[in-house]
């Protein structure tokens, strides 16, 4: 069987992978069984943080357990978004815009942007570097969009066949509408 090596899912994951090695990965048959694990090898080597890495969420973001208990969304800066199973996108510094002026100077031509009134566009910073990590045109008051709420128990356990040392049917339970009580509280 033949193996993805480091460096193929070093070059993959910077982006730097040649198409036709690309395209070589894509046809393996069947898929390398480490590929995961070398993956999560490559990640981790990239972040300044020791907390285990257990799955990427998106370029920036990464599901990890944290090395005091837990399971936390972290930034490639290492800023931590709170729970995992709560929507990571409460913890960040929002920008919204409403206006025809604010849509086109982020689309263009401008006859591809949304209609104000009827739609905004959210964009998600990290607090810690302000990296963008995420953009939402909605409705206005549309609730954030949780994209994932990962069932890791069950994708380590039955997918991977390395279940997580912690594992329990906890995990895998919507924290965002508590979140947002907690606010109320406060408020």
């Amino acid at each position: 069987m033949e193996r993805v090596s480091t460096e193929q899912l070093r070059q993959l994951v910077e982006g730097d992978l040649s198409r036709d090695d690309a395209r070589t990965l894509l046809k393996m048959n069947p898929k390398d069984p480490e590929r995961f694990w070398t993956y999560l090898e490559v990640l981790q080597a990239r972040v300044a943080w020791s907390d285990r890495i257990l799955l990427r969420l998106s370029d920036h973001l990464y599901v990890v357990a944290k090395s005091t208990g837990g399971r936390v969304v972290k930034c490639d800066c290492g800023h931590e978004l709170g729970d995992y199973r709560a929507n990571w996108k409460t913890e960040c510094k929002v920008r919204v815009r409403v206006t025809d002026a604010e849509f086109n100077e982020v689309y263009y031509p401008p006859a591809l942007a949304p209609e104000p009134g009827y739609s905004e566009i959210r964009e998600f910073f990290c607090p810690g570097c302000y990296t963008q990590l995420a953009v939402e045109a909605v409705p206005p008051g549309y609730p954030l969009i949780f994209e994932v709420l990962p069932d890791l128990d069950r994708f380590y356990r039955d997918f991977l066949g390395r279940p997580l040392a912690d594992e329990d049917p906890g995990w895998y339970v919507d924290h965002t509408t508590a979140k947002a009580a907690e606010w109320l509280k406060e408020w």
